[in-house]
């Protein structure tokens, strides 16, 4: 057997077309004839084929076959003297070859033709190799696109069927992967797309469109990769190396989508975080400075007379009355003299007298007739060089009896009371932990970190990959008669 070209190999279809010599030896005693001199060995023609007995030879393994006809049948049969026949005939034979796709495109098949008898059982026929592990030649010239002839074998066996035992013959042909054509249209740009993917690490995080355009389309680029590669390959359920390589790339460009929305969220987070505690600033910032908390509450403070003194006036107006009242500021907190105070939701005037000092009050219950609620009013008593703070709070006791009476009462703001407000708590305002950052991280050192982190996973892999796949995949073999020896 002499294999003249081999002209593809196909994953889909898992089969190889090659063109080959096929030769038979064996003897018939009835041919035997006086050998003569120049007479040893007669040549005849095809159609003599018919005269004669010839081995009933089929291709175990074949899909299609064709016999060459131009421009006369490539076939001849030569007889020797002594009886012992040989047949030689051109055929091209699509074979099946059932492939292993688990390290494609690393991957080595080997490919084999059988020969057996199609009806004789070895009580009739035994097929052995003429010439041994010689018995199969391999030419040269033997050229593939995608695959590399790495050599041959060959062996005998014998096959057990319900209609008997039969000898059969086997012509196997290791082929190797070239990695040229997938590492051009798959792995270098597939590669590609992963690093064209970190581009949005470098960009502004504000820049939405232009990140999340990038990210989407590496990933639609990548499915359709990975789409176009398994369309040329069979619907197999085992995982091919190819796709190792392809589902990691798939997973880096996705990945680095999601980390923008990761960015993006945090600084979502962040800046909502920012808002609340600018705005609890401000509202802290507005009640120190007003000092006045309720509705409609006026402050007013009077002049200071010749001895330090200062008279001051309050006033609440609701509806058509007031809350008025005079008095004096000592020099020491203390307001001396009297004050009247009206609440006009009843029209009802109430006069006040009492002396109020920084230092406390001498408990006056001053009654009106107004709604139910607290009314904090303040009041700044002291000198030039002493100030203090009071806090006048109307209170009724009960909403369902405001025309009935009230209470009015000062109290200092640094003394506890239930029914202040208290002022947010000052380490909310001023907190000790950085509010640009959430779970100690801002969303810049996420694109700095990602810079580092995505490239070195990738280099990685990429490492681990080629070692380990090139050399699992370098299987020779036994007894294989390389292409080079021949």
């Amino acid at each position: 057997m002499y294999v003249l070209s081999i002209s593809s190999v196909s994953e889909v279809l898992m089969d190889f077309t090659l063109d080959f010599y096929f030769r038979q030896f064996w003897t018939d005693p009835r041919l035997a004839f006086t050998k003569r001199p120049g007479v040893e060995t007669l040549s005849v023609g095809s159609e003599f084929i018919k005269n004669i007995w010839v081995p009933d030879t089929f291709f175990v393994n074949e899909k299609q076959s064709y016999f060459h006809i131009a421009t006369t049948s490539n076939e001849f049969i030569r007889i020797h003297h002594s009886g012992s026949i040989t047949r030689s005939i051109r055929l091209t034979i699509t074979a099946s070859c059932p492939m292993n796709l688990q390290y494609f495109p690393m991957d080595r098949q080997l490919c084999h033709i059988e020969i057996e008898s199609f009806g004789y059982t070895m009580r009739d026929i035994r097929y052995k190799w003429n010439e041994g592990p010689n018995s199969v030649g391999v030419s040269n010239e033997v050229s593939l696109p995608q695959f590399k002839v790495l050599g041959h074998r060959q062996r005998a066996m014998e096959i057990s069927l319900t209609t008997g035992n039969y000898s059969r013959l086997a012509c196997e042909i290791q082929f190797v992967r070239s990695m040229g054509y997938y590492l051009i249209q798959i792995y270098i740009p597939s590669g590609l797309i992963v690093i064209i993917s970190w581009v949005s690490f470098w960009l502004n995080r504000n820049a939405t469109p232009a990140r999340v355009a990038l990210g989407v389309t590496t990933v639609l680029t990548m499915t359709t990769l990975m789409s176009s590669t398994n369309a040329a390959l069979p619907k197999i359920s085992y995982v091919k190396s190819i796709d190792v390589y392809l589902g990691t790339c798939f997973v880096m460009v996705f990945a680095s989508l999601l980390e923008y929305a990761t960015v993006g969220y945090m600084a979502k987070r962040i800046q909502m975080r920012k808002n609340r505690f600018l705005a609890i600033q401000k509202i802290a910032e507005q009640k120190k400075g007003v000092g006045v908390g309720g509705v409609g509450v006026g402050v007013g403070v009077g002049h200071h007379d010749t001895h330090g003194r200062s008279h001051s006036h309050l006033s609440h107006n609701h509806g058509h009355g007031s809350i008025q009242g005079h008095g004096t500021l000592s020099g020491h907190g203390t307001m001396s003299g009297h004050s009247a105070l009206s609440h006009g939701i009843s029209g009802h005037s109430i006069p006040a007298h009492g002396t109020i000092s920084g230092h406390g009050y001498d408990g006056h219950r001053l009654s009106h007739g107004g709604h139910g609620g607290t009314m904090p009013v303040s009041i700044m008593s002291g000198d030039i060089d002493h100030a203090h703070r009071q806090t006048v709070r109307f209170k009724a006791h009960d909403s369902k009896n405001y025309l009935k009476g009230g209470s009015l009462e000062n109290t200092i703001n640094n003394r506890g009371d239930d029914d202040i407000t208290p002022l947010p708590p000052q380490h909310i305002m001023h907190p000790n932990k950085d509010i640009n950052k959430l779970y100690g991280i801002t969303p810049s050192d996420i694109d700095k970190y990602s810079r580092i982190v995505f490239p070195v996973c990738f280099v990685c892999f990429n490492l681990m990959y080629w070692i380990i796949y090139l050399h699992i995949s370098d299987v020779v073999a036994d007894d294989l008669v390389l292409l080079e020896a021949d």
